[in-house]
């Protein structure tokens, strides 16, 4: 009788190796170059190898899928039952099951998202998957024509549980909740904490161990930022002249649809390619877009808030924030796009005079102060002169910033009435 090789292990704590990833896995792993773990996956795999209920707190763009797909897929090959995962987006959804597919391509999983061929997916179905990876709606959708049951659930990953919130999910989700078996293994992951997530715990998972990488709000260390504040019929000025100091992928946020429309147009009026990736787009118009991004093809990719979460794309590197978010929480998700996996990225978010409360809000989330800085071919202090508001010095404490932008923190200007 021969025993199975196993690769001779590194040192622990900087490898895969003893968190209780099963030989094969970590063959897998190697194969595909993922070789040191995350702070999340360091810690919450050996938990969920367990079979304990994990709540996984950590910043966007930290390997939150590999700290849940390792252990479901492990877990799955050695006991009966499905795994379901259950995310905001479709870009996320596709996204999660990628990166399913490219640890575990033999065990059949599903996709089930709207906007795609109900068909398909009902055909999938029959062929009894182990894995379920879904939005909440398309699953209902799917549960109430009795395309699939839930009563074989044992494993259910909550991914991006504050997104889904955001989003309106909440009744969908606690409905599936109530459909899946009380006696499974729930992992929940999530960016944020807010209170209605500490109450789905409490209600439906068991005794669960958190484990938080960073406190909620939290961005990647490597991820520098800069706050312009510019009128809003002056943004388009602004945009211009930083795409014609950055050279890179560009990930641009905008509020609405129409806005992103706008925006886009604009962009390649200026000559760099662009595509928008938001809900009014289809499926296939998403994909193609997030897919031309990843390859090069569009160099900016114009989104709203839906697609902040569904966006896995390396070497992003710069992420604007043309309009501010209407939540504080999705400010930390879109800037999360670059910067990921230790990798340096930098952010900038334009805010108009009246914004200042928004701004005070994402910066007490953050626990920091977003630097504000002044491009040099719009000089702040022409813009002051035209504002009613009270910005008299910058306390000289302007510094040279990156491709040009000085660096500063005003405090006159953040203790003016129209500021605060």
């Amino acid at each position: 009788m021969t025993t199975p090789h196993v690769p001779t292990p590194p040192p622990s704590g900087n490898s895969f190796y003893g968190l209780g990833i099963a030989p094969q896995l970590l063959e897998v792993l190697k194969r595909i170059k993922f070789h040191t773990p995350t702070p999340i996956q360091h810690k919450a795999i050996p938990l969920a190898l367990e079979g304990q209920d994990v709540i996984g707190v950590a910043q966007t763009g930290t390997g939150k899928t590999l700290a849940f797909g390792i252990p479901m897929v492990q877990r799955l090959a050695q006991k009966k039952g499905n795994g379901l995962v259950l995310v905001p987006t479709r870009e996320l959804a596709m996204q999660v099951h990628q990166n399913l597919l490219k640890i575990e391509s033999k065990m059949k999983s599903a996709l089930l998202i709207g906007g795609a061929s109900m068909h398909n997916q009902i055909q999938a179905l029959k062929h009894h998957p182990r894995i379920l990876i879904a939005t909440p709606g398309r699953l209902i959708d799917h549960v109430e024509q009795r395309h699939v049951s839930l009563a074989q659930v044992s494993i259910l990953v909550l991914d991006e549980a504050d997104r889904m919130l955001d989003m309106g999910f909440l009744p969908q989700i606690q409905k599936i909740l109530r459909l899946v078996p009380r006696d499974k293994q729930t992992m929940l992951f999530s960016a944020t904490m807010p209170q209605a997530i500490l109450s789905i715990a409490s209600s439906y998972m068991k005794m669960p161990v958190q484990v938080e990488i960073a406190k909620s709000g939290t961005v990647a260390e490597k991820i520098t930022q800069e706050l312009f504040i510019v009128k809003k019929e002056a943004k388009k000025k602004l945009l211009s002249k930083i795409l014609s100091q950055y050279h890179g992928s560009t990930l641009l946020f905008t509020r609405t649809k129409i806005g992103a429309s706008k925006v886009t147009r604009f962009i390649r009026g200026e000559r760099h390619s662009a595509a928008e990736i938001h809900s009014n787009r289809s499926l296939s118009q998403r994909r193609e877009a997030l897919e031309g991004f990843r390859s090069g093809k569009y160099r900016v990719l114009v989104a709203t808030d839906i697609a902040s979460r569904g966006i896995d794309v390396s070497g992003i590197e710069l992420v604007i924030n043309y309009d501010l978010p209407d939540e504080s929480e999705n400010y930390v998700h879109r800037i999360g796009r670059t910067g990921r996996a230790g990798d340096k990225g930098h952010a900038i978010t334009f805010a108009t005079p009246e914004q200042g409360k928004d701004v005070r809000n994402i910066e007490r989330l953050m626990r920091t102060v977003l630097p504000i800085s002044e491009h040099p071919e719009m000089p702040l202090e022409s813009f002051i002169q035209e504002t009613p508001m009270r910005v008299a010095s910058f306390d000289g404490r302007r510094q040279r910033g990156r491709r040009g932008a000085r660096n500063y923190i005003a405090p006159s200007f953040r203790k003016s009435k129209r500021y605060v």
